[in-house]
């Protein structure tokens, strides 16, 4: 479990194939590896990643198929940025809102506007995960807990202080920059509470 406050933008040093499947190393930079054991979790550009290998300010993880299919994962090369987040500690602040990291799609910035000090942002989400996305509620960006600021159809936008563009990938958008997606998980679990009643199939007793 996350909190979508970015902790430390890395770099992605290598990117290698594995049997159909992907590793990749990152550079953590600024982020603290020194209480990271194998095993752990840490959010990748808002992908729940396990360190599988460690080495001072690096760590590795294996990318499945699964991931590279609904992340922009698949489209990453050395040296490009990436937001970081370590798992959250029993005690840890809670200043964004609940992250699992389990990214649910690629959505598309579409616009970038210039307020004042801030950047409104735009962005275009596949019509099968808008429903999910509300005014005033939270969304996830590449890791980063944003409010919605507004919706239309598929499309939504947010607004994106300097210390959001300054301390994450933000500051890199463009239209067209594609970005991984995390829908909140409230919307998720509402849904299926109201959904249709299903039965259980039980076997034979």
């Amino acid at each position: 479990m996350f909190t979508g406050i970015i902790q430390s933008v890395g770099e992605v040093r290598e990117v290698t194939p594995r049997q159909g499947d992907v590793e990749i190393v990152i550079d953590a930079r600024g982020l603290t590896l020194n209480e990271v054991a194998l095993g752990d979790s840490i959010a990748v550009s808002g992908c729940c990643l396990t360190v599988t290998r460690l080495a001072e300010n690096t760590f590795a993880a294996d990318v499945s198929l699964e991931t590279l299919s609904l992340t922009t994962l698949g489209g990453w090369t050395a040296g490009g940025p990436v937001n970081l987040e370590k798992a959250l500690r029993a005690g840890d602040a809670l200043g964004g809102h609940y992250v699992t990291g389990h990214v649910d799609g690629v959505a598309k910035v579409v616009g970038v506007h210039g307020d004042a000090r801030s950047q409104r942002v735009e962005f275009e989400v596949p019509v099968a995960l808008a429903r999910y996305i509300a005014r005033k509620g939270s969304v996830c960006i590449d890791g980063t807990s944003l409010t919605v600021n507004e919706v239309a159809a598929n499309r939504f936008g947010v607004n994106l202080i300097p210390h959001t563009l300054a301390n994450t990938v933000a500051g890199h958008y463009r239209p067209g920059t594609l970005v991984n997606l995390e829908v909140d998980i409230i919307a998720r679990y509402v849904e299926r509470m109201f959904a249709p009643s299903q039965s259980i199939p039980t076997g034979p007793r």
